[in-house]
Formats: C-alpha cells, sequence, structure tokens
C-alpha cells in the first residue's frame, strides 16, 4: 500500500504511530514498515466502536511496550486541562462572594461628598462615625477605618487619603468579616490577634454613652478591653489558635453584635461580651482570689474559689498548660486575670462549646483525644475521698461508670471523644461528677425528669454564664449597698480586723475602689496597680 506524503502531514496520530514504530531501531527496511504500519491501521479499524449518542468514549487502546516509554502528546494535554478549568466554576471566596451589582464609584462619590461638609476636610476620629455611616458600615468601625487611612500618625484623615484606602478594600474584600478583618488587622495579616482589638474598644469605652463614667477612671480601661477581648476569643476563636480569621468571624455574631452597640445606650443588654456588669462580676471574682494584688492568681489561689468546690487535680491539668500557653502560667505557676476570664466562664458554663472542649483537654491527660477509663478513675479517685471526709458514702467506680456511658452513650464502647460529650448535651453533668464536688452533690439531688427537661428545651432561654453573671452582680450590689449603709450609719468609726471585701474602698492605693453604687451599676471607679 502506498502512503501518500500529504496523509502524513494530515494525519496527526498516524505521524505520532510512525515515530513510535521507528523508536528503538536504528534502522528498518521499507518492506517491514510498510508490513507494521498496515498492521496498525488495520488494529484500529477494528478496535473503533460504532459511536452511539449519549454513549462514553472508550479507554485508550494498550500498546506493546517498547525499550522507551511512550511520551504523551503535549498539546492533548493542554486542551483536556483547558476544558476542566472552564467547566468547573469557582466555588471557594475568602474575601467574600463578589457583588457585581455593586457600584463602587458611587460609594466612593457619596464618601467625597460627605468629607466637603467636614472642615478641611480632614476627618478626625469622632467625624470618622458620619463617614462609616455613609460607607454602610456600623458606627464602631470608625477607629479601625481612621487607623486603616492613617489617621493614627497625623491626627485626621484627609478625604484623598480615605477614598485611596476605601477603593482598594473594596476591589479586594467583599464582605464585612473581610472587610473587618483588613481594617483591624496588621499589615499583610489575615487573621486578627488579641492586640488588633484595643483600638476598637478603646473607642467603644470613650464614647459608648453606657460607659460615660469610666471616663473619670481610666485605670479600669484596660481591665475591662481585656475582658470583652478574651470574651471575645473564647466565643469566637474556635480553632484555638490565637488568631481570628475571616471564617470564624462569618461564623459568630460578633459584627452582629458590634453594631447593637450603636441602637443600645445600656451596654448592660448586651450581654455577650461587651456587658459592663459581666465584667464587673469576673474581675471582683478575680480580686477576692488575688490575695496580694498583683493581678496574678496562683493555684493555691485558684483551689479558694467557690469554697473549694473544684478538685486539686483538675487545677494541676489547668497550671500544666493544657488549656493555657502563656509563659507565666507553665514557668512561675501563676495565671494572669486573661486566663482567668476562660476558667470562670468555663466553670460556670459548662454547656458551652468552648467549655466542653476546655474541660475536655483537662482531662485527657495523655493527650490522645479520648477519655478512657483510667482517666476517669483518676479524676473520680480524688472526689471519692473528699466524699468521705464529709461522711459521704461515694458510689464505687464500676457503677458510675455505667452511669456515665449510660449518660453519654459513646459510639465506641469504653472510649469517650468530645463529638460524644457535645452530642449528649449532658456535659455538664459529666465534668461536674468528676471534678466539682458541690454541683455533682446538687446534680444527684436534682429531680432527672427536670433534667431531661432543660436538655429538651431548646427555647431562647439565657445561657447557664448569664444566670451566673445577672445572680452575681445582685449579690454584690446588695453587699456594696449594706456596706455603704454601715460606714454612713452610727458605727462609721468602728475598726474592722476582718479582710476587706473585693470592693471596698481601697486601703492605700493597692485595693479596688467604688463609689455610691447606682441601683443599676456598681462601678468600679479606680484601682492602683501597685
Amino acid at each position: 500500500m502506498m502512503i501518500k506524503e500529504t496523509s502524513l502531514r494530515r494525519d496527526p496520530d498516524l505521524r505520532g504511530e510512525l515515530a513510535f514504530l521507528a523508536r528503538g531501531c536504528d534502522f528498518v527496511l521499507p518492506s517491514r514498515f510498510k508490513k507494521r504500519l498496515k498492521s496498525f491501521q488495520q488494529t484500529q479499524i477494528q478496535n473503533k466502536p460504532e459511536k452511539k449518542p449519549g454513549t462514553p468514549l472508550p479507554p485508550p487502546a494498550n500498546f506493546p511496550s517498547s525499550p522507551r516509554p511512550l511520551s504523551p502528546v503535549p498539546h492533548v494535554n493542554n486542551v483536556v486541562k483547558a476544558t476542566l478549568s472552564v467547566n468547573i466554576p469557582r466555588f471557594y471566596f475568602p474575601e467574600g462572594l463578589p457583588d457585581a451589582c455593586s457600584n463602587h464609584e458611587q460609594t466612593l462619590s457619596r464618601i467625597e461628598s460627605a468629607f466637603v461638609d467636614i472642615e478641611d476636610q480632614k476627618a478626625d476620629i469622632y467625624e470618622m462615625g458620619k463617614i462609616a455611616k455613609v460607607c454602610g458600615c456600623p458606627l464602631y468601625w470608625k477607629a479601625p477605618m481612621f487607623r486603616a487611612a492613617g489617621g493614627e500618625r497625623t491626627g485626621f484623615v484627609s478625604a484623598q487619603s480615605f477614598v485611596a484606602m476605601w477603593r482598594k478594600l473594596l476591589s479586594n474584600h467583599h464582605d464585612d468579616a473581610s472587610k473587618f478583618i483588613c481594617l483591624l488587622a496588621k499589615p499583610s495579616c489575615s487573621s486578627l490577634e488579641q492586640d488588633d482589638f484595643i483600638p476598637l474598644l478603646q473607642d467603644v469605652v470613650d464614647t459608648h454613652p453606657g460607659l460615660t463614667f469610666l471616663k473619670d477612671a481610666p485605670e479600669f480601661h484596660s481591665r475591662y478591653i481585656t475582658t470583652v477581648i478574651q470574651r471575645i476569643f473564647y466565643t469566637v476563636n474556635r480553632s484555638w489558635s490565637g488568631k481570628i480569621t475571616s471564617t470564624e468571624i462569618r461564623k459568630s455574631n460578633f459584627l452582629q453584635t458590634l453594631a447593637l452597640l450603636e441602637e443600645e445606650e445600656d451596654i448592660n443588654q448586651i450581654t455577650d461580651y461587651f456587658s459592663y456588669e459581666h465584667f464587673y462580676v469576673i474581675y471582683c471574682k478575680f480580686w477576692e482570689l488575688d490575695s496580694d494584688h498583683d493581678l496574678y492568681i496562683s493555684q493555691a489561689d485558684l483551689s479558694r474559689y467557690n469554697d473549694q468546690a473544684s478538685s486539686n487535680r483538675i487545677i494541676e491539668r489547668i497550671f500544666s498548660g493544657a488549656v493555657t500557653r502563656g509563659k507565666t502560667l507553665q514557668k512561675e505557676g501563676r495565671m494572669s486575670y486573661a486566663d482567668f476570664v476562660w476558667f470562670l466562664i468555663s466553670e460556670e458554663d459548662k454547656r458551652n462549646p468552648t467549655s466542653i472542649e476546655y474541660w475536655f483537654r483537662c482531662m485527657d491527660l495523655d493527650g490522645d483525644g479520648v477519655l478512657s477509663m483510667y482517666e476517669l478513675e483518676y479524676f473520680y479517685e480524688e472526689q471519692c475521698e473528699r466524699m468521705e471526709a464529709m461522711g459521704i458514702e461515694p458510689l464505687p467506680f464500676h457503677d458510675l461508670l455505667c452511669q456515665m456511658l449510660d449518660l453519654v452513650k459513646p459510639a465506641s464502647d469504653g472510649r469517650i471523644t468530645l463529638r460524644d460529650l457535645k452530642r449528649c448535651r449532658m456535659a455538664h453533668i459529666f465534668y461536674d461528677t468528676f471534678f466539682n464536688l458541690e454541683k455533682y452533690l446538687d446534680h444527684e439531688q436534682r429531680d432527672p425528669f427536670a433534667v431531661q427537661k432543660d436538655v429538651e428545651n431548646d427555647g431562647p432561654e439565657p445561657s447557664d454564664w448569664d444566670r451566673f453573671a445577672a445572680e452575681e452582680y445582685e449579690t454584690l450590689v446588695a453587699e456594696e449597698s449594706a456596706q455603704a449603709q454601715f460606714q454612713e450609719g452610727s458605727f462609721e468609726d468602728y475598726e474592722t480586723e476582718e479582710p476587706a471585701s473585693p470592693s471596698e474602698i481601697g486601703n492605700k492605693g493597692n485595693k479596688i475602689v467604688t463609689s455610691s453604687l447606682p441601683e443599676k451599676s456598681g462601678k468600679l471607679q479606680s484601682v492602683d496597680e501597685g
């Protein structure tokens, strides 16, 4: 069979096969070469299936092996890759889903018009509130906007610098979470660390009508800000990484809560993150334990919390660094106020997802992600010793273990995981059983049907933490009022030898100082850190 030269040029597959047949041979006779080519063409015709509509293409034919492997044809692979990239739509938008309908130029034009109404077209941080509203952002975004546009260096922001900053932000960030991260984060960072929140929260302290009383007590600003930051990370930073990402912001209610500050004058009504009453309760609890008032508490100090309700073994685990990574805690055995915020919320609200993770890390002695029977017995031993000292006969561990397994219903026999505890919705009873004697005895005396009713109730009930903070705040205010009446009475000059209460009027600059407490807010006024 004669092969025309033009057919070789027009048929790339035939040319490829010619190259394949020629590989590994220094010389091939024309007659033998033609026989091989004819055999190949006949095989291709026989193997070629009849094409039917809707039937998939057959797999490529297997060619005989040769001394050198067949290299793929580059242009064919490129065509396949290009087809796949066109057919698969983009589905991951780390900076938010772009809105094709948004008119950025119109927004920038409104911003320029707003600057015209400002003297010299230079906005300070207070005028920045108007600019934030023109941008469609909540009022308390003004401090991050001010800093992002360079206002911290000069004390003001010009129209030109702000428009340039906002234009760049709109082109690269398309939802509120991404914009918020960009405004607050350090340059070239895509996540928020704790100190990134300080300017935002300082602006809240300085300008929110519910915190005007703190203007005369700047010593308390850092304490309040520290409390709010720890509560933000406790709730939002679900990865425990110490850095909040835009994904975590999107999944939380933080931005919605921040927007509420503009509408609600009574900051105590915003129980998430910002409540001053909650700060008051946390700080007073810390002050009671901090006997030397150096703003650190020791392991012995923490064991005194709630009349030594928590076991020594669980406190040792807290100070081992299982849930805190501070150098001070591990090297010197001291807990900071920031770490105490996490402890107190976790102790008083063991239904909270972060609390469940907090105590799981403490009980997981070997860090394998599973609570074994040995680890449960280790913590229950101290509970038994304490009950025996009180004259209470403890339940044998084997019987208690059966109860706990029935309570949690783990997916694997004899292995309790974090997923099991979150799914059972009875983690608070489980944890109290092993390291909080007072609450364990309360659970034992409570009606089991009432416990089940609480579990099944999915209504908008306040959390255990909200209930605890409200009750403790009322108690602290009542104590302050009674003390104030006592000092104003006939026993003003009476000298008492009892230790001062945490909110008592200061003793030579090393006490918390409180003035007369209004009905709603027993407000701290100043503190000397010494």
